[in-house]
């Protein structure tokens, strides 16, 4: 059984901020400047991205153009010469490239990741795979994360992904709203088994935007992390700050 990426923090490291599922947009002004005066004002030694920072990514080569992404590339440059980023793919911008993550200065980790930071192992995952009654979604996973499948979409002018990307959007909303829509949660039983294979007590995810801490049995747990939404009444912006006291909520707004 192959092992789980490992990242050992340094014994500089004092506080790690962990943030996902933000779907940074154009049109959303409010969460870009949330997420852009958190990063300019984080005390954090490193901050882990946990998926889903982008609400869609098309391609690195979008940041090399005027535009949003090179925008969102700034800002993390900015942070990134201040203090380490760690990047962990999403469902929503697992396109996001090597090219991209250099240009920034951010590290790309893999999912699931385990941090050990203060003696004690954290699993870190957007939490996605864990999703085991989602078989739609999981079947589609598998079709797109194929280096064939990716190649093929970035190999399409620009504003051909543009318009999948809008595409894609919709269909995202439009099954949102589908009388009856229930959204498939973590798998208890799979994240005890992630757990044990990775010797951790505490699994730490996105994706569900179901932020709240659940009880796994025999010493284990898992926090969820909160999505973002600075124009939401009222407006979500929390991170999960880990340091030698445990895990704690920090709400921004």
């Amino acid at each position: 059984m192959e092992a789980f990426a490992e990242i050992v923090a340094p014994t500089s490291w004092r506080t790690v901020d962990l943030i996902s599922d933000l779907h940074l947009q154009a049109a959303d002004q409010a969460t870009f400047g949330a997420w852009r005066g958190y990063l300019e004002t984080s005390p954090a030694d490193a901050i882990f991205i946990l998926g889903d920072l982008f609400e869609v990514w098309i391609g690195d080569d979008a940041a090399t153009l005027p535009g949003f992404e090179a925008q969102c590339a700034e800002v993390l440059r900015t942070a990134t010469a201040r203090r380490p980023v760690f990047f962990m793919h999403g469902n929503r911008d697992f396109l996001l490239g090597p090219a991209f993550a250099t240009q920034c200065g951010m590290t790309l980790i893999d999912d699931p990741t385990v941090l050990v930071l203060h003696e004690k192992r954290w699993l870190l995952s957007h939490g996605d795979l864990l999703c085991l009654d989602d078989v739609e979604y999981l079947r589609f996973r598998a079709q797109v994360r194929t280096p064939e499948w990716k190649a093929a979409v970035l190999a399409r002018p620009m504003e051909e992904r543009r318009a999948l990307a809008r595409s894609v959007r919709a269909q995202s909303e439009d099954r949102k709203q589908s009388p009856g829509m229930v959204w498939a949660d973590v798998d208890a039983g799979a994240a005890r088994d992630w757990l044990h294979r990775a010797h951790a007590a505490t699994l730490v995810h996105g994706h569900t935007h179901k932020p709240r801490k659940h009880d796994l049995g025999d010493g284990l747990e898992r926090i969820v992390l909160s999505d973002w939404d600075a124009a939401a009444h009222p407006p979500r912006a929390q991170l999960l700050c880990i340091s030698a006291a445990g895990a704690q909520r920090v709400d921004l707004r």
